[in-house]
């Protein structure tokens, strides 16, 4: 197991790297085939962590849990959307309210990170194209979701595409377990054993239409009934092996 990170020096520069208890040791990017060090070392607490990677699409699986769905039946054929790059924010920034955008809730999901280009994959071509995954928060604008003909704006804000802080390989795709607290308090716990389209399933039917390319990643859907978030909230994701993205409110100025 091993968790890679991508992040900001103090004079702008960015690098990447494997975390080692405070320190990152430094990789050349991209990473993806092979993790290639620098032999240099740099303190966690001189950095700023970035989204993990730079993904070429954000692809997300709605309705994927039954705890979710709270007795509607699955959606056959599966609901998937796409979030704008736009939308992309990192551990510790801000999740920023619109205006007028009514009810406003977390969603806490576990996200494959892509890392081999893949293409019409099978089961076992789709688990070896995953180079690892990350917490996820797909911030939705319920009102919106609800009146618009698509999700764009409930789904596609700034600062509603949250992912971070690192992404930890090795895992077991049927043992990854997700928490989320607002606050502090838990507010969504699952398991992707619990997934309704598994984790290899989801890599393979997406790929069936588009070519998914290193740095893409899937938000796999969200567990429970996440609660309304206000400005002055703290939303926490956390994943098997992972560190946790932690994410303050705010509202739009």
């Amino acid at each position: 197991m091993a968790n890679y990170v991508r992040f900001e020096r103090r004079d702008g520069t960015t690098g990447a790297g494997v975390i080692e208890k405070d320190s990152i040791r430094l990789v050349e990017e991209p990473f993806w085939e092979s993790s290639v060090t620098t032999g240099e070392r740099i303190a966690m607490s001189a950095v700023r962590l970035l989204p993990p990677c730079e993904p070429r699409s954000i692809i997300c699986v709605g309705l994927n849990y039954a705890s979710h769905l709270q007795g509607r039946p699955a959606p056959d054929p599966p609901t998937l959307f796409f979030k704008p790059i736009s939308s992309i924010a990192g551990p510790d920034d801000d999740i920023v309210l619109p205006k007028d955008a009514g009810r406003v809730d977390p969603e806490g999901e576990i996200v494959i990170v892509i890392g081999k280009q893949v293409r019409n994959a099978t089961r076992e071509e789709a688990l070896d194209a995953i180079f690892g995954y990350t917490c996820g928060n797909d911030v939705s604008a319920r009102k919106w979701q609800r009146e618009d003909g698509q999700w764009w704006r409930a789904k596609g804000a700034d600062t509603f595409g949250v992912f971070g802080p690192d992404i930890v390989t090795g895992l077991e795709y049927d043992q990854i377990e997700l928490r989320a607290r607002v606050n502090g308090q838990e507010v969504q716990h699952g398991k992707s054993d619990e997934l309704i389209l598994d984790i290899p399933e989801t890599v393979r039917y997406v790929s069936a239409v588009m070519t998914l390319v290193p740095g893409d990643v899937i938000f796999t859907g969200t567990p429970g009934s996440p609660p309304e978030i206000h400005p002055g909230d703290v939303v926490e994701i956390e994943i098997t092996g992972s560190g946790v993205l932690r994410n303050a409110v705010a509202a739009e100025q």
